[in-house]
């Protein structure tokens, strides 16, 4: 047991590049949109080992109630989400929304072909990564974007999309 306790450890360790900026003027919230609860844990651990806020959502109705309520500053989602709305629904409802047109959004799905990409990009999605993700990575993309982001006006502008 205590190996695989410490090889846990060792893979989840976060070097300081991919912390979260430390920056008093703005919030450092994420929200994980799944429906799968292992997922979830397992994003929103390493998330918050990094220095985030995170708030959770396990449908697309959900995710985006949780959306309105809490102002995140990245989403990061999945595409087959059970109900009524599945990622790209929650994608067009938050971009049709003036408060969510500088929030990063990440689509985190098994989808993973190329037109699945094209889809997600279409929808409002910044990023399309396959899942599993590499959480080093994904962090460091995050990481990235809130160092880029124009905190001038307290307002992050996206990234232009990188389709891999």
């Amino acid at each position: 047991m205590k190996e695989i306790r410490s090889h846990w450890r060792e893979r989840t360790r976060v070097d300081d590049a991919v912390l979260a900026p430390r920056n008093e003027q703005a919030p450092r919230r994420i929200l994980v949109i799944d429906d799968r609860f292992d997922t979830v844990a397992a994003m929103r651990a390493v998330l918050e080992l990094s220095g985030y806020e995170v708030e959770v959502a396990y449908d697309g109705e959900g995710g985006i109630r949780k959306a309105f309520e809490t102002s995140p500053d990245v989403i990061l989602s999945d595409i087959e989400l059970p109900g009524a709305v599945d990622g790209h629904g929650v994608a067009k409802r938050l971009r049709a929304s003036e408060d969510f047109q500088a929030t990063y959004m990440v689509a985190v799905t098994g989808c993973a072909e190329a037109d699945d990409v094209t889809r997600a990009l279409a929808a409002g999605f910044d990023l399309h990564v396959a899942k599993p993700p590499d959480m080093h990575a994904l962090l460091r993309l995050i990481s990235e974007w809130f160092e880029e982001a124009d905190w001038s006006q307290n307002v992050p502008t996206p990234p232009l999309a990188k389709p891999e």
